[in-house]
């Protein structure tokens, strides 16, 4: 837009100069010839005889005027006061051939004009030309400072057109540009997650219009928006309250079902039979309401590390053993100390093995180490199974809530939120879990948390 503001008043200056320079340079032509002409007129009648040099001198005297000179030619002969050089050929034939004739010619560092005609003799009512030629040069100075005084004017004008075609398009173009980036800016809060982001209307043209729909599109986003958050912290709510509910009568069932898992070597078949499902059911159910009740807290955000310097070795050692993982092959060496929450170690250690046990194969092998990186130094667990190992399909989803890669698995098998919890006591760390396939077959779980545990 600029650039044709410029385009347009260069484009409107120049033609405007180029007409009134041509106009004044052709008015200027067209009076010194017809005043070349009326002088010359006033030579008439001109004797029917041969000129000789006085003669000639004083035809050139009677026309050359105040400001110009003059010469003419004759039988061969010239007289008067004009420099002869000036007179070009072209004008020299146009002339000879009984035209009037002028041109513009330089001469002494200014810019001067030639006007030429031949003289005729009119008897016995014909006319023939006399043999003489005339020619007068005229300053062209003032029509050419007119000139000039004209380009300054047409830049001085022009300049002050652009300037203020400027300002116009500057303001048009900021009427224009500031809508859109308030618009450019409200879509980007939007997009970081602020809701709130609104544009100020003006006016009622198409931008008015777009600023219209994005601010109602912005408001039903923030009501939805504000609608599923409701919603979804009702839902973690209501689990959280339903698992500190459940867990009053658990603790009265885990105990009746202990005292009957106690006694099942006496009863009778189908009577040991239930007494130990039930048994098994009981703790599977404790199992679930333990895990439902961490992942509200990591969804509320008061899940919270209870840090301690510890000996990892020994922290993964008991997890082994508190939970009869005795067929795992650990490599454990002494001497790994960290600052971390030892809890937490061991839901982590707890269900990484427990899922390799499970859907694994033996032999399963659990490698700790420390790893140095630029960063700084890192705890790092490895487990592995010797298993098929998991799916393309799973890998992107392992960490998921309630995901279980065998939807027909039963549900004593898990409850499809050991990993997720695991991942997120890893991410509490400020540590990672990942998982993976072994080149040779089976699963890799490999965690890496920081030596300091700074989360």
């Amino acid at each position: 837009m600029g650039l044709l503001t410029i385009v347009t008043a260069a484009a409107v200056a120049g033609a405007g100069y180029v007409r009134a320079r041509d106009a004044i340079v052709q008015r200027a032509q067209d009076n010194a010839v017809i005043e070349t002409t009326n002088r010359v007129e006033q030579l008439y009648p001109l004797p029917a005889r041969v000129f000789d040099h006085a003669a000639l001198e004083r035809i050139a005297g009677r026309v050359s005027g105040r400001e110009g000179s003059a010469i003419a030619y004759g039988d061969g002969i010239s007289a008067g006061g004009m420099d002869p050089s000036v007179i070009t050929g072209e004008l020299r034939s146009l002339v000879s051939s009984g035209r009037v004739g002028w041109q513009r010619v330089s001469y002494a560092g200014a810019v001067w004009l030639v006007v030429g005609m031949q003289l005729r003799i009119t008897a016995d009512g014909s006319s023939r030309s006399s043999g003489v030629e005339v020619y007068v040069l005229r300053p062209f100075t003032s029509e050419i400072e007119v000139v000039n005084e004209l380009a300054r004017n047409a830049w001085l004008i022009g300049s002050a057109v652009l300037i203020l075609a400027l300002g116009l398009a500057f303001l048009a173009a900021r009427g224009v540009l500031r809508p859109v980036r308030e618009l450019q800016l409200a879509a980007w809060q939007l997009g970081q997650g602020d809701l709130t982001a609104r544009v100020p209307v003006r006016g009622r043209d198409e931008l008015a219009s777009v600023a219209s729909t994005f601010n109602s599109t912005a408001s039903s986003l923030e009501h939805h928006v504000g609608e599923l958050t409701r919603m979804e912290a009702d839902a973690r709510r209501f689990v959280a309250d339903v698992s500190h509910e459940l867990r009053t009568p658990l603790a009265a069932m885990t105990a009746v079902t202990d005292v009957l898992d106690a006694e099942t070597a006496s009863l009778p078949g189908v009577a040991g039979q239930a007494a130990r499902l039930v048994n098994r059911e009981t703790l599977n159910l404790t199992r679930l309401v333990n895990d439902l009740i961490e992942v509200t807290r990591f969804d509320s955000g008061t899940a919270a590390l209870a840090l301690d310097d510890v000996d990892v070795a020994e922290v993964v050692r008991t997890c082994l053993r508190m939970r009869g993982f005795t067929e795992v092959s650990a490599s454990l060496p002494d001497g790994v100390r960290a600052r971390l929450d030892p809890r937490r170690l061991d839901v982590i250690v707890a269900n990484l093995v427990g899922n390799a046990l499970r859907h694994g194969a033996p032999p399963v092998s659990l490698t700790l180490s420390v790893a140095g990186s630029v960063a700084g130094s890192s705890l790092e667990i490895l487990v592995a199974d010797s298993g098929p190992g998991l799916p393309e399909s799973v890998l992107p989803h392992v960490f998921a809530r309630f995901y279980k890669a065998d939807s027909a698995r039963g549900r004593s098998e898990g409850s499809g939120l050991g990993l997720a919890i695991a991942w997120e006591n890893a991410r509490l760390h400020g540590g990672t879990l990942t998982a993976a396939n072994r080149p040779g077959g089976g699963a890799l779980f490999t965690l890496r948390m920081p030596l300091g545990g700074d989360a």
